[in-house]
Parts: structure tokens; C-alpha cells; sequence
């Protein structure tokens, strides 16, 4: 069997044609040590192994090796093989300082996106920031328990059922869909059954697949102003035109009779994103109407209802009326963690079919034994008692949270919006402050804050001042040491403090 060292030498050996073969075949070597494809105390394979490899006689490999050691590449151990040299000798060294001369070097290149491409970066804003105090949305995943899901995957995996190791083009593992549609029925009043929902790599993906299956280029599509940028980023990259509506305590303003119908209708109605208010039912009811009345598709984005830590949760937007023109989508990114990357749609049953198939595709179907364990510790009852515990763990660090804001800032610096649910809350600034400035300032003493300001639309012409803040994957001692910090970015923004 050849190795990949052999692979390379006989790619590169087509390339070299000059000299003799035991010449190129030292200059191979020699490339594959300055470029690091063979790194420092890596040992070489025998010669006659190397020889049987690439199909030479054993004396070309040799002689090879001994030019190599001659220039100081390699090291030649009695009784221990050849192995690569720990630095690299002063001669090439120089040689490639002479070499390095800027007329030698070949014309640059420039390399541009398309239009579409780079208008998707003009606005991409996700952060390479992930995890710490104070990341909005980000669970601890180090409270999941994980030695039960992997002894679920590690069983599945012994013996692997063939279907799960081949594309799928199913709408994701039954079994996952099964256990789903019972527990959203309970959980959520979700009206569905296993031929309605289809499993996605996450909201980001739902998002897309919905708005290239229901839409076209152009087409009107209703979003909450302030929303989430990452859906906000698809749909335009997607050449839809967006209309952002306004978001009071009630949740979305509708227009009621608006002159261009929209196509699609995006809204967060159990906890709108991020300013955290509940869409009351006279504005459920409102929005049904306008999509019966249109023939537009709302797009329910349930992202983080299991955490409520007050009152009676909210049921679900989609159960409220028998075949509401509405798809609901929901994510365990915020339940589990979100490199699982798995999410769902629930769709009406005429819409499972074509959906299915654009889905499979535009993506293919995959990860089917992910899915089938994750499955297996739903239906073990696994998954509701690591929401209960969490739940709890979570409401504990936001009341914590909350406690912090009250006692160094005042009550009013708590968004009128909030709730009490979720992963994150909104912390209110002065209208005077730049919430852009305190979070960089922040963020560069390694406190993670988002400025609310940068999820409207129109930036900063109506926007609301303040800083997200969350709170679930932080404990309380690092959390009082990172609210330390964010205090002092607000006081040298002039920000009153009351300690």
C-alpha cells in the first residue's frame, strides 16, 4: 500500500523531467523538507520500501538519501533509519534570500467576488466570539450530558443500519422526526405528525431552504425591525426584498393593508429577537389573517421558547388555528449545543414532499446517526430532563444577571421588552451612548457584549441604544468579574453608575 509520502513523490516526479531520475527524485525530497510536507524529526521511509513506492531500484532511493544527508536534509542513524534534519542547512537558506528578489517574483494576482458574494460580506457580522460572558445565545454546553448521548452514538455505531451511512433524501432520520412531532405536540401545541417535518443543519439552512422553495427573486418578505442579522443575511443573499416592520411590547407591527402583499412574513412570536417581547393574540391573529388574505407564508422562528422562567410558556403560533398558513422552525443549537448543527421544519403535509426533495437537493441529507441518537435520548427522556435542569441553572444566572444591573446601574437600564426568557436579555443605554464603541471597547478586555443597535436594518436612524447580554454561559463568579469590566467601558462612555 502506498504511503502519502509516495503519493506525493509521484505527482511531483511527473513535474520534475530534468536530470537524472536519482537528481529529481532529490529535489522532490528536499521540496517536500523546505515546504513542510516532511517536517523536522520525521523519519523516512526505508529505501527499499520508498523504492517499491514510487517504482524506482532501491539504489536511486539511496543514492538520493545520501545527497540529501551530504547537504545537511536529513540525518542518517545507525540502526534507527534516515529522519529529517531539525533545521534546515545555512546554504539553502541563503540561496533563497538571493532568490527573493521582487522582480523575480510572479505578477499578483486579484481575486474579487461576485457581486452577490461580497455584498453577503459587506454585511456578515457573526462573531468569532462563541462562548464566555457575554455571549448572547450561547448555552453551557459543558452541562449537557454527554457521556449518555455518546454511549447512544458509540451503540449505533457498532453496527450501523446501511440506510444511515448513504444519502438520504427522506426529509432526516424517522425516528427523529417521529419523536419530534410527539414532543412538539406536548411541548409546543404544535399541530404536526412525522410527514410534516423535515430535519435541517440548523435555522441558518431552514431559513435558506424556505426562501428559495416559497420565493423569488424580488419577492416582498416581511422582517421584525430589530432581527436577527444571520437571517436577515440569507434572505438577501437569496434576492429577496426586504421590508422591516416595526416591534413594539406586542411583538410585530403589521400593515394591514399593505400595497405590495408580502411573500414571506419572519417573526420570532414566543420571544422576539432581541428585544425580547411576546406577540400578543390580537397580533397572531392579525398576521393570519394578512397571510390568508395574501397567500403569504409566515415563518414561525421558535429558537429558544424551552426557557421560561416565569408564568406559563407560550404555545406556538402555528397551533393556534387548524392549517395556519404558518411553518415552524425550530433549532437544538440552545437546548444541546449548536455545533450539533440539526434543526427542523414543520411544514404543512402538501408542502412536505417538494420541500423534501429541494432540500435533498440543494443539501443532501446526512448526519443519520447523529440523528437517530439523538432520537434514542429524546425518547429515553433524556433531552426534557436536561431542559428541566437547565432551565433552572439558567434562571439562577439571569436572576443573577438582573441583580448586577439593579444594584450598579438601576432598574430603568433594563429593557422594558424583557420577558423573562430566553438566553440573553437587552441591557437599555442612553440615547447619547454608542453601543457599537462600549461593545469593541468591552470586547477588547474580553468581555463579549453585542450593541443592539447593529440588529436594525436601517442602522442607526431609529435604533435603540444597549448591549445584549448573555447570561447562560457564564457562572456567577466569572459573571460579576466580566460586569466589573463592562461598568468601567460605561463609565468612561459617560454612562452613570449608581456604585
Amino acid at each position: 500500500m502506498r504511503s502519502l509520502l509516495g503519493d506525493h513523490l509521484l505527482q511531483r516526479l511527473q513535474q520534475d523531467a530534468e536530470g537524472t531520475l536519482h537528481q529529481r527524485l532529490f529535489r522532490c525530497l528536499r521540496s517536500a523538507i523546505v515546504e513542510g510536507v516532511l517536517q523536522p524529526k520525521t523519519r523516512l521511509p526505508a529505501s527499499r520500501d520508498l523504492a517499491g513506492e514510487i517504482h524506482v531500484s532501491r539504489n536511486t532511493v539511496l543514492t538520493a538519501y545520501e545527497q540529501l544527508q551530504a547537504e545537511g536534509y536529513v540525518e542518517a542513524r545507525t540502526g534507527h533509519g534516515t529522519w529529517v534534519a531539525e533545521k534546515l542547512p545555512e546554504a539553502f537558506l541563503n540561496s533563497q534570500k538571493k532568490k527573493a528578489q521582487p522582480h523575480l517574483q510572479p505578477p499578483r494576482r486579484d481575486y474579487t467576488l461576485s457581486h452577490r458574494g461580497a455584498s453577503l460580506m459587506g454585511y456578515a457580522a457573526a462573531s468569532p466570539h462563541q462562548w464566555g460572558a457575554f455571549v448572547p445565545g450561547a448555552p453551557d454546553v459543558t452541562e449537557f450530558p454527554h457521556h449518555i448521548f455518546s454511549r447512544i452514538q458509540s451503540r449505533l455505531s457498532r453496527e450501523p443500519d446501511i440506510n444511515r451511512l448513504i444519502y438520504s433524501n427522506a426529509g432526516g432520520c424517522v425516528e427523529l422526526r417521529s419523536a419530534l412531532a410527539d414532543y412538539l405536540r406536548v411541548a409546543r401545541s404544535v399541530q404536526c405528525d412525522v410527514d410534516q417535518i423535515i430535519i435541517t443543519e440548523g435555522i441558518h439552512q431552514g431559513i435558506d431552504l424556505v426562501s428559495r422553495a416559497l420565493s423569488d427573486i424580488g419577492d416582498h418578505v416581511w422582517i421584525e425591525d430589530p432581527a436577527y442579522w444571520g437571517m436577515r443575511n440569507t434572505l438577501r443573499i437569496n434576492g429577496l426584498h426586504l421590508r422591516p416592520m416595526p416591534v413594539d411590547i406586542e411583538g410585530i407591527i403589521p400593515e394591514d393593508n399593505p400595497k405590495q402583499a408580502p411573500k414571506l412574513i419572519f417573526v420570532t412570536p414566543s420571544h422576539q429577537y432581541p428585544l425580547g417581547s411576546h406577540l400578543s393574540l390580537a397580533r397572531r391573529k392579525q398576521l393570519l389573517n394578512i397571510a390568508r388574505q395574501h397567500g403569504s407564508w409566515i415563518i414561525e422562528d421558535d429558537y429558544d421558547s424551552e426557557f421560561r422562567f416565569s408564568g406559563q410558556p407560550y404555545p406556538s403560533l402555528q397551533g393556534l388555528e387548524p392549517e395556519a398558513p404558518v411553518i415552524y422552525m425550530g433549532t437544538f443549537s440552545k437546548t444541546i449545543y449548536p455545533a450539533l448543527r440539526i434543526g427542523y421544519l414543520v411544514v404543512p403535509k402538501p408542502l412536505f414532499s417538494p420541500l423534501r426533495i429541494v432540500a435533498a437537493e440543494l443539501y443532501r441529507g446526512g448526519h443519520l446517526l447523529v440523528q437517530k441518537a439523538l432520537a434514542e435520548f429524546i425518547r429515553e427522556g433524556h433531552y426534557e430532563a436536561h431542559i428541566r435542569r437547565m432551565r433552572l441553572l439558567y434562571g439562577k444566572r439571569r436572576s443573577f444577571l438582573i441583580d448586577l444591573i439593579y444594584r450598579y446601574l438601576g432598574k430603568d437600564f433594563l429593557h422594558e421588552y424583557d420577558e423573562a426568557s430566553g438566553l440573553h436579555l437587552v441591557m437599555k443605554l442612553p440615547t447619547y451612548c454608542d453601543d457599537v464603541a462600549i461593545a469593541t471597547k468591552a470586547l477588547e478586555r474580553g468581555v463579549k457584549v453585542r450593541p443592539l443597535s447593529q440588529y436594525y436594518m436601517h442602522s442607526h436612524a431609529r435604533a435603540q441604544r444597549g448591549l445584549l447580554m448573555g447570561f447562560a454561559c457564564v457562572d456567577e463568579k466569572d459573571m460579576v468579574m466580566a460586569f466589573g469590566v463592562l461598568l468601567q467601558c460605561l463609565r468612561e462612555a459617560g454612562v452613570p453608575t449608581l456604585n
